[in-house]
């Protein structure tokens, strides 16, 4: 595929139907990041075959999306087709996918033995040892379960969670209490008659020690914390 411009298919009905667009701003709006369709086509033609020059006729655009406009059917096979990557874009999307879903990986599970998580280096191996495959265009969130299946017989995995009591003076409470509900569930929570917010938290065994030291450093090492689970 050229880097000048790449393609968009979506076949319909045993029909096969291509648009023509600009690699990145193609890209970009099926991202959702570009909001007009004509700005990411280098022709607003619809084709059945671009290479060859073959272009679909009013009435098989009519019967197989019911308008000939063309801008129109081409948000809809957009929507529908697949996107043609580029070598560079793949291999960039995969990259970048690959990183988030190690992310998550050592955030959310810990070898069971240990309870502790696995070094980002060594799922990576595993990864590359058990030829996991990334889609490019799939949430790195969708794809950590089929990721992990395939990493177990390599990596011992378990989604293990600790349950933590905190207690929060209240001068810091302003700055705990947005940090510990976007890491951890909070299962409880009352205020003190100081103002100090005392809570039971439930979060992965492999952000208990991120957790910790967060907590700590917003609350300058003032917080107290019991382990209760895990």
């Amino acid at each position: 595929m050229s880097e000048k411009y790449t393609l968009v298919r979506y076949s319909r009905g045993g029909e096969k139907f291509e648009i023509i667009v600009h690699p990145d701003k193609g890209l970009a709006y099926k991202r959702g990041e570009l909001k007009d369709v004509s700005e990411a086509l280098m022709i607003e033609t619809i084709f059945t075959d671009a290479r060859k020059g073959e272009k679909a006729s009013r009435e098989r655009l009519e019967a197989a999306f019911g308008t000939s406009d063309p801008l129109k059917v081409a948000e809809i096979i957009f929507k529908r087709g697949t996107l043609l990557l580029t070598a560079e874009q793949r291999r960039e999307m995969i990259e970048r996918k690959r990183k988030a879903i190690i992310n998550i990986i050592s955030r959310t599970y810990v070898d069971p033995r240990t309870k502790l998580p696995h070094p980002p280096t060594r799922i990576e191996a595993a990864m590359r040892e058990a030829h996991v495959n990334i889609d490019p265009f799939k949430d790195p969130e969708e794809q950590v379960k089929d990721v992990v299946k395939a990493l177990r017989p390599i990596l011992p995995l378990s989604m293990e969670s600790v349950e933590i009591a905190i207690k929060v003076p209240p001068e810091y409470v302003s700055k705990a209490y947005g940090l510990v509900r976007s890491m951890a569930e909070v299962k409880r929570e009352e205020w003190g008659s100081d103002g100090s917010w005392l809570a039971l938290v439930e979060l992965p065994a492999a952000m208990q020690v991120e957790f910790l030291d967060r907590l700590g450093k917003a609350t300058q090492g003032s917080a107290q914390t019991r382990m209760m689970r895990g």
